[in-house]
């Protein structure tokens, strides 16, 4: 009789980052905090420099999870702002009770009802198999040649943004669409065919990040901040006329780029349209629940896109009502149950202490303290707006390239960005229209597959090299900064935005 040897297996081999990523972030903090206090920054203000430098270095090195670096965070901002003086009353502290009022302050922002909602209609499209009769619908009209294939790939993205608002659930729905497609058609998961489709199903959805407002949590941090520090609301169909033309030409743009550089063996996979004839087949007739989140998706979709313009409701609001008849007994189409282990609590909680470290920056002069210094480095204070848009984009870009969450690196730029605009001279400058047109920067996860949540479940499938996602995405990096740049000497500035 053979004995069975049973070998173990190796250890998974952690990053230095990950490793001491929450030490260094510490040592950072407490250097910060050290430090002589500059004359034109309040103690809370350079105590919340430190807890922005914490809060990045522990993002960039994912060595805590996100939920818990908030839960930290929400600490941190509790004693060391609370044992700070006050702002408007040096003379007092601030106190722990107020700080932390501070720091649980962007639980209360209407965002975040947007965002909540956002995941609870991601996860009725999962719990009903909306979202993959969708896609399925669309691929299925497209034929077998490979390029039209990765065609409807990238519509499939497009379409599903608008009833979808989260990227990372979007890419979830497609990633095992897109690998059934590729076990049906015979064709090796390594193949070039199979890396161009996912590499497509990740890029798509980061492109129509920008082009719609309700397709991701950045976007909402950002529109949250606009509202509260320039008292300016932008409307769900203010954002897509601005955004959508440059979406539209990012994705024509990855087509041709991801058939240059990565061109798939054949031109036609034989028995692709009937794969996905089959696929389709096997979702069976459409059911009540998927008909009834149709009509809520059309409604809700109608409601935002015509905000301001028809009614008067916001679009958080109206999700809201939305959400709440999807709940309902006996009308709606999940119960409680069923939705609340879909939900990623982590990321409603993380987009929560992102709005409220924002804030906080702000509201300490810390934000406006860091935009003086970077206006003076950058001499913008009267560059032309389309200069400031360039440095400030390719910086925005540069920075990405640590942080693996554009919740995060929103959460932690945008306030400093406005900062920084407010800080500037030059004539007749739009602070909110430059604003947003940099929150779509803080969209281009395009280089790494760290960069992004979506990323990460793409390269999941192993379809793909890190070089692949790099060599494709430098050039759809290099392209948008250049388009953000032709937009903003163009269109952007026609419609008054630059």
């Amino acid at each position: 009789m053979q004995a069975t040897v049973t070998t173990k297996s190796e250890p998974v081999q952690e990053s230095f980052g990950k490793r001491y990523g929450l030490i260094i972030g510490l040592i950072a903090l407490a250097i910060v905090c050290f430090l002589p206090t500059p004359a034109d920054l309040p103690v809370a203000g350079q105590r919340m420099l430190g807890i922005l430098l914490f809060s990045i270095v522990v993002w960039m090195t994912d060595s805590i999870s996100y939920p818990v670096s908030a839960a930290v965070i929400m600490a941190l901002m509790a004693f060391l702002l609370g044992i700070s003086p006050d702002v408007a009353k040096p003379t007092q502290l601030i106190g722990t009770s107020a700080a932390l009022t501070t720091a649980l302050g962007g639980f209360s922002n209407t965002a975040l009802a947007l965002v909540g909602g956002a995941l609870f209609i991601a996860a009725a499209m999962m719990q009903t198999g909306l979202d993959k009769r969708i896609a399925l619908t669309v691929l299925s009209k497209i034929g077998a040649k490979t390029n039209r294939v990765l065609m409807g790939v990238i519509v499939v993205g497009f379409i599903l943004s608008f009833f979808v608002p989260s990227t990372t659930a979007r890419v979830s729905c497609m990633v095992p669409i897109v690998m059934g497609i590729i076990s049906a058609f015979g064709v090796n998961k390594k193949s070039r065919f199979a890396a161009v489709m996912m590499i497509a199903t990740a890029q798509a959805d980061s492109i129509w990040n920008v082009g719609i407002k309700t397709a991701a949590a950045q976007n909402m941090i950002a529109i949250g901040f606009i509202e509260k520090q320039l008292n300016t609301y932008i409307t769900w169909m203010d954002w897509f006329i601005a955004a959508a033309p440059f979406a539209l030409v990012m994705s024509i743009v990855l087509y041709y780029v991801l058939l240059k550089l990565i061109p798939p063996e054949t031109n036609e996979i034989a028995g692709g349209k009937e794969a996905v004839a089959k696929a389709l087949y096997d979702l069976g007739p459409m059911k009540v629940d998927e008909k009834k989140l149709m009509l809520i998706s059309i409604v809700l979709l109608f409601f935002w896109a015509t905000e301001k313009i028809v009614h008067p409701f916001d679009t958080s609001s109206t999700t809201i009502a939305a959400i709440a008849i999807m709940l309902l007994p006996g009308i709606g189409i999940m119960s409680w149950k069923d939705a609340q282990s879909k939900i990623p609590w982590g990321t409603l909680i993380l987009f929560g202490v992102g709005i409220s470290l924002g804030s906080a920056i702000l509201s300490t002069k810390a934000a406006a303290w860091v935009a003086k210094v970077i206006v003076g480095w950058f001499g913008l204070q009267t560059m032309p707006a389309l200069v400031i848009l360039a440095v400030l984009a390719g910086f925005l870009i540069i920075i990405h390239l640590g942080f693996a969450s554009a919740t995060a690196l929103a959460a932690a730029m945008i306030p400093i960005i406005i900062s920084i605009l407010q800080g500037v001279k030059t004539q007749g400058i739009n602070v909110v229209g430059l604003t947003m047109i940099l929150q779509y920067v803080v969209s281009f996860g395009f280089i790494l597959p760290v960069n992004a949540p979506q990323n990460m479940v793409a390269y999941g499938t192993e379809t793909f090299e890190v070089k692949d996602f790099i060599r494709t995405g430098i050039p759809l990096t290099i392209i948008a900064y250049v388009l953000i740049l032709i937009l903003g000497a163009t269109y952007w500035k026609w419609i008054g935005l630059v």
